[in-house]
């Protein structure tokens, strides 16, 4: 069994943690159903997106249960909302002894940074804050990398990149032939319009 966690927070991007919690549903639901995913926050008050949607964290940073994976979504202009949060950065600074997995997405690998687990790992993050993660001499950043992992920690760029990162964190914890059925379902095989000019 598998607790995947995902801290959310107001003004959270969302699609950086609705799509990989679609995969890792997914992933359950092809399985035995024994895995579980959470969302966590400060406190189980109502959080509002970025978008707009609002959520209600299943649990606080005090009743959060013990998780194998913990996801940080990042956020599209409050940077700084996400940032200046204590005691959200030294919840995940403790949780990073404690998973398996510690994953960001976008920004959330900035949250990441501040709670020291970049240091002298790769990494990478949304290209339009990538110069945050390439000043410091700590962190080496890979901004062409869609994801990146580096040990037990894995950075995806921004938003639906990570998708992609969830559908190989499942490949790792179960097998690739199980990611590759989850990709399948969820007909993830993007084909944007309007990459190139007609």
């Amino acid at each position: 069994m598998t607790t995947y966690g995902i801290y959310i927070y107001d003004q959270v991007a969302e699609l950086d943690f609705v799509g990989p919690l679609q995969v890792f549903a997914t992933s359950n639901s092809i399985l035995d159903k024994s895995d579980k995913i959470i969302t966590i926050s400060n406190s189980t008050e109502p959080i509002r997106g970025i978008g707009g949607l609002q959520v209600i964290p299943d649990f606080s940073f005090e009743n959060a249960p013990v998780l194998d994976v913990l996801l940080i979504p990042g956020t599209a202009e409050a940077t700084e909302h996400a940032l200046n949060n204590p005691e959200a950065v030294e919840w995940i600074s403790k949780q990073a002894n404690k998973v398996k997995w510690m994953t960001g997405v976008c920004t959330g690998s900035l949250i990441m940074q501040k709670a020291g687990l970049l240091k002298g790992r790769k990494a990478t993050t949304h290209w339009l804050l990538m110069e945050y993660l390439e000043k410091d001499p700590e962190v080496t950043a890979l901004p062409e990398m869609r994801y990146v992992r580096d040990g037990n920690v894995v950075t995806a760029q921004g938003i639906s990149a990570g998708i992609d990162m969830a559908l190989w964190l499942v490949g790792q914890i179960y097998t690739p032939e199980h990611a590759r059925m989850v990709r399948k379902i969820l007909q993830y095989d993007p084909a944007p319009p309007y990459t190139a000019e007609v």
